[in-house]
């Protein structure tokens, strides 16, 4: 695998440096640095055949034939100044690392990835959303914090989707509950809508995307099922390799699930403030106390257009 420069790119080290050890760094190593830096980069430097970035995040990140030999008295140093230090190596590991990325393979890739959010919510849109990553942008992610969006919470998600939103390619696609309550059916389930809405977003995506070596979807079904969910859909993306937990196989899945969950916020304060009224996520008690109060306040006809109908939740309200 070659980096732009043309270098073999071995390996790939990086650790948390503390604030003693980015100042030396950045002494240490100004006369190699760069004039052009990646994004929420501090510098960037280039010494010998390996490539050191310094993140805002105090993270640093050594890639390259060398980055072994680059990274060692850094490390020590690290030591010394904080007493600890927690390394990460792409060519050895850890246990805790194995468990998430089971085919470094895959991880390191240029990829697509989707995934969808709202379908567990009876208030509020589906959200679909296709990115691309490039292997260049991964270190860049991972010191912005980017990780599956059910293990952050809203705020988090409305700080760190600005972050990188920008930076990558991506598709979405929003699903009203008005358009979900026409279109849900015995003949066209929830699967089967989740199915149609990630074809569509990644077939516009791969459209422009040539240079992708995966596309991942996030399983929600057997490839068998997926794929008969689409037998009357056209252009139809069937190179796809499915994953149970796909945000922790590809940055590409995490990303989708980020940007889906920070336009479905979006848009479920939307209709929050539209009615007046602050509506509550899932589909747990308070949903059903809220539901009522909307029944009362705009007439039972009110939940075609802002819930989703098939959820038990209908039933609930309406005998409250």
């Amino acid at each position: 695998m070659l980096s732009g420069d043309g270098m073999q790119k071995n390996n790939v080290i990086s650790f948390l440096a503390s604030e003693k050890t980015q100042e030396m760094m950045t002494e240490e190593l100004s006369w190699c640095m760069r004039e052009k830096t990646p994004p929420y980069a501090k510098w960037q430097a280039k010494d010998g055949d390996t490539v050191i970035t310094l993140y805002e995040s105090g993270k640093v990140v050594f890639q390259g034939s060398d980055a072994d030999l680059s990274s060692d008295f850094w490390i020590s140093t690290e030591k010394i100044n904080s007493g600890k230090v927690d390394v990460k190596n792409s060519a050895s590991k850890s246990d805790s690392n194995k468990k998430n990325i089971v085919n470094s393979k895959v991880y390191y890739s240029s990829s697509i990835g989707s995934d969808e959010v709202g379908t567990g919510d009876y208030f509020g849109p589906v959200v679909v959303t296709a990115t691309y990553v490039p292997k260049d942008k991964i270190d860049f992610l991972e010191s912005i914090g980017v990780k599956d969006s059910k293990k952050l919470t809203d705020d988090e998600i409305l700080k760190i989707v600005p972050k990188f939103i920008k930076e990558i390619e991506y598709e979405s696609m929003i699903l009203s509950n008005k358009d979900y309550n026409e279109y849900y059916s015995k003949d066209l389930n929830l699967n089967k809508v989740k199915a149609i809405l990630h074809n569509k977003v990644l077939f516009k995506l791969s459209s422009r995307i040539n240079n992708y070596d995966f596309i991942i979807v996030d399983e929600f079904a057997k490839a068998n099922v997926y794929f008969s969910y689409l037998k009357e859909s056209s252009n139809v993306v069937r190179n796809i390799t499915f994953f149970t937990k796909g945000e922790d196989k590809h940055l590409s899945v995490a990303c989708a699930s980020l940007i889906s969950r920070y336009i479905f916020i979006n848009e479920f304060n939307k209709l929050s403030k539209s009615l007046n009224i602050e509506l509550p996520k899932g589909a747990g008690e308070k949903v059903d106390e809220v539901g009522k109060k909307i029944v009362n306040e705009y007439g039972v006809d009110k939940l075609k257009d802002i819930a989703k109908l098939n959820f038990k939740n209908t039933d609930k309200i309406k005998n409250l």
